[in-house]
């Protein structure tokens, strides 16, 4: 495992933001299972430490903030870990160079933080894009194999629905070719009745 201290990264048109290596879940296809790093550069995604704050800003004054389409919260870890600097930082961005916000998670910030944080994402964040990955709760469980056991589906869901409250744009995603036909058509079903979009975004390996 190679540690640094990417902070910042580009893929295609966006700007990533790698805050955090902590997450509550152990997926069974997590990338960073068997890679380092997620772009061009091969830079690892590792953190010698967490950066504080004040360091996330010095590295964004390094880059040409203007050429970003979007700025992503998504690094090695589940972002919403470290929910409070992910806002302040959020606010830091849209008051300084007016980019897009969006969170990749996995939608259990709730029960990391024991209270519902959905409305602390108001006004900051323009799009959650939340991993589904199946319809299934059981397969979900197997898959995910979170630390919160078998409250999670359901947290996640529960997740979605709370946060499209402040959030003009939330996405329920799964992986292109995991899925029967049947399966994602149940994940549209859910997507509907919880009035999120659904998404089947490319494989990567």
């Amino acid at each position: 495992m190679r540690k640094a201290m990417t902070i910042l990264y580009e893929v295609y048109d966006n700007l990533y933001v790698n805050l955090t290596n902590r997450c509550p879940c152990n997926c069974t296809f997590c990338l960073r299972q068997t890679r380092d790093s997620m772009d061009a550069k091969q830079h690892s995604l590792w953190l010698e430490h967490e950066p504080t704050v004040d360091e996330v800003k010095d590295e964004f004054r390094k880059f040409d903030m203007s050429k970003y389409k979007e700025l992503v919260f998504c690094g090695f870890g589940e972002p919403t870990e470290r929910l409070d600097a992910l806002l302040e930082l959020a606010a830091f961005v849209k008051q300084n160079y007016g980019k897009p916000i969006r969170v990749n998670t996995n939608g259990l910030a709730n029960l990391i933080w024991e209270r519902d944080v959905t409305p602390e994402f108001a006004g900051l964040v323009d799009t959650v894009s939340i991993s589904l990955n199946t319809p299934n709760a059981e397969k979900y469980h197997s898959l995910v194999r979170s630390k919160f056991g078998d409250i999670s589906f359901d947290a996640m869901l529960t997740f979605a629905r709370d946060v499209r409250r402040f959030v003009p744009n939330v996405v329920l995603s799964t992986v292109a070719t995991t899925l029967t036909e049947e399966e994602e058509q149940e994940c549209q079903s859910i997507c509907d009745d919880l009035g999120v979009t659904y998404r089947i975004r490319p494989w990567e390996d």
